[in-house]
């Protein structure tokens, strides 16, 4: 007997639960990160996270690559590194007189983009292609990425010393973009509780975290996210909010077109992880802010007033009527 879009969006809400579940065995806090990173993933989205030095970005991201069970490729991104180092070549073959694809890691499905304002613009746009249309294209030819190619990228926004921030249209390939702030007491206490009795460094293996999916039951979780409606109030609702951060005067550049449509794929994607097969206007704007920090620039009044993008998006929200 074939299964229930409800059967479906269940065994999706219990997927998330299991992923989460396998991650808190090793990372203490950060519910929030992980959730977007969850919902990033089966909406097909992109996410960077910025945070200061020792904040656990990178390991979050092992964690995570090890609970979905998804191929997991890091780079390390420096200011020599060349596009090649991250796309591969085309090396000649002596014995058979053929040109020979040496793939470089971006052949993986969960990247990591390590630091990824360390290495100039050139380099950056090596993944732009990689983002957007998940294939890379070498010497005039267009090799596919896996279905499920995910970057997570981390960045430090306390460093101003050789580094290149991230043009406009590498900031928009993102869906997300999430800060991971410093843990409260409670949680650096049980930090040091759990890592500071062990030698070496921390391994998602050593605590516990394995698979609790495959690239099967994310491409199942996909096709119960498609079931999700969208319905058209909540679609206008998401693309007044989108247009209002271009009418404010408190804002320089205002987010794209491609920000409205990641974000009502996110609110599926989130809705589906709430067991609904419908999405809610709550939906969208507990995702909103993710989606809409790292498009938007403050204007100059705005910046000499201190004001901050979180607040005005906040804003925003209250000042777009949602449906009811």
């Amino acid at each position: 007997m074939d299964d229930t879009p409800s059967d479906a969006l269940a065994r999706t809400r219990a997927l998330a639960e299991a992923i989460r579940a396998e991650i808190g065995k090793a990372i203490v806090g950060q519910e929030q990160a992980v959730e977007h990173l969850t919902v990033a993933l089966l909406a097909g989205g992109h996410v960077l996270l910025e945070g200061p030095p020792g904040t656990a970005k990178t390991f979050l991201a092992q964690c995570f690559a090890a609970a979905t069970g998804l191929d997991f490729g890091r780079i390390q991104f420096t200011p020599d590194l060349l596009p090649g180092d991250i796309l591969g070549s085309n090396l000649f073959n002596f014995q058979t007189s053929q040109f020979t694809l040496t793939r470089g890691p971006i052949f993986t499905e969960l990247l990591l983009a390590d630091e990824i304002n360390r290495t100039p613009p050139k380099t950056q746009a090596a993944l732009l292609e990689a983002m957007q249309e998940r294939r890379v294209t070498l010497d005039g030819q267009a090799h596919a990425l896996p279905p499920h190619f995910m970057v997570v990228a981390t960045q430090n926004p306390i460093e101003s010393q050789g580094v290149y921030p991230l043009p406009e249209a590498q900031l928009d390939r993102f869906a997300f973009k999430l800060v991971v702030p410093y843990p409260s007491a409670e949680e650096e206490a049980a930090i040091v509780t759990r890592f500071g009795t062990r030698g070496g460094p921390p391994l998602p293996a050593d605590h516990g975290v394995h698979p609790v999916a495959d690239a099967a039951a994310i491409t199942q979780a996909r096709m119960a996210i498609e079931a999700v409606t969208l319905s058209q109030e909540v679609i206008g609702y998401t693309v007044a909010l989108v247009r209002a951060t271009r009418a404010s005067a408190e804002i320089a550049s205002g987010a794209s077109p491609r920000a409205a449509v990641l974000l009502a794929q996110a609110a599926r994607a989130r809705a589906a992880l709430q067991g609904r097969d419908y999405v809610l206007p709550d939906d969208v704007k507990a995702l909103a802010t993710a989606a809409l920090r790292h498009r938007l620039l403050l204007s100059p009044a705005a910046e000499i007033e201190g004001r901050q993008v979180e607040e005005l998006v906040a804003g925003l929200i209250e000042q777009t009527e949602a449906p009811r």
